[in-house]
């Protein structure tokens, strides 16, 4: 459970984030749910597919980042007095971290955030948007943060047509490039042979001057983005490359250098 207080001390939001059943994050991607579905239709779906509490799928707040996006706001408060007169700052402020993740300011991905109490003061002018908006975005990071988070990476879906004689200098280049072979048939009534692999996006850049080079030009590819896979290995590994690949992006965009500490977000219990 994380807290945070809002600047004058007089708010407080307590919320705890978990990841995605599989699945849900790619059906919100293909509309299977989304925010424009009638109530009933999207606690139906979830309820059966998922598994989830009814109630607590009418308790939906919001998807983001955009509206649309594959992660969700969940309301599971009870009985707590003004929540209704913040809730437009809490989706803004959902909006925001969703959009800018906590580890390199990238999207997120797959996550649940559920608001399990909130604590408002009387006074309407102590509870402004402008102290609810950064409050509900650090107790969305510091929830992340301890929800153990992944980075994922874009793959492609890579189709290759080459004669038979090449297909040994296709297996080569996609190991060298950590693809993944998963499929390979003979074009009906020809010589010609199609490979099918999963290459990660982040390894692809050079693909085709190698995969000609080691083909003598007789291999033909052709990419396009298929999902989203989590990257093993814990961001904060300092010992592992995928440490690295997160220091790289933030020094891009100009972040602070190394994933900010907990303690930005949280406040004591």
């Amino acid at each position: 459970m994380c807290l945070s207080k809002s600047a004058n001390k007089h708010n407080r939001l307590y919320m705890k984030a978990r990841p995605f059943p599989d699945g849900l994050a790619e059906d919100i991607d293909k509309g299977e749910v989304s925010s424009r579905q009638e109530l009933k239709q999207r606690a139906h779906y979830l309820a059966e597919k998922y598994e989830w509490d009814v109630s607590e799928v009418r308790k939906i707040w919001c998807f983001g980042p955009d509206g649309t996006g594959p992660n969700i706001l969940v309301d599971i408060t009870r009985g707590v007095q003004y929540l209704n007169e913040i809730k437009d700052s809490v989706v803004a402020g959902f909006q925001w971290a969703t959009k800018e993740g906590v580890l390199c300011g990238e999207n997120m991905r797959g996550i649940r955030f559920d608001i399990h109490d909130v604590t408002l003061h009387a006074n309407a002018v102590h509870r402004g948007g402008a102290q609810i908006l950064l409050t509900v975005r650090s107790v969305l990071y510091a929830s992340a943060l301890t929800a153990q988070p992944r980075l994922m990476e874009p793959i492609y879906l890579v189709e290759i047509q080459c004669p038979e004689q090449v297909v040994g200098g296709i297996y080569g280049v996609l190991n060298r490039k950590w693809g993944h072979v998963f499929d390979k048939f003979q074009m009906a009534g020809t010589p010609m042979f199609v490979v099918k692999a999963y290459l990660p996006v982040n390894e692809s850049f050079g693909f085709t001057a190698d995969l000609r080079s080691s083909t003598g030009g007789q291999a033909f590819p052709q990419r396009i983005f298929d999902h989203w896979q989590i990257l093993p290995g814990d961001p904060y590994d300092t010992t592992i490359s995928l440490w690295q690949v997160v220091a790289e992006i933030r020094k891009r965009k100009g972040l602070k250098e190394g994933i900010p500490p907990l303690d930005n977000f949280l406040d004591k219990l």
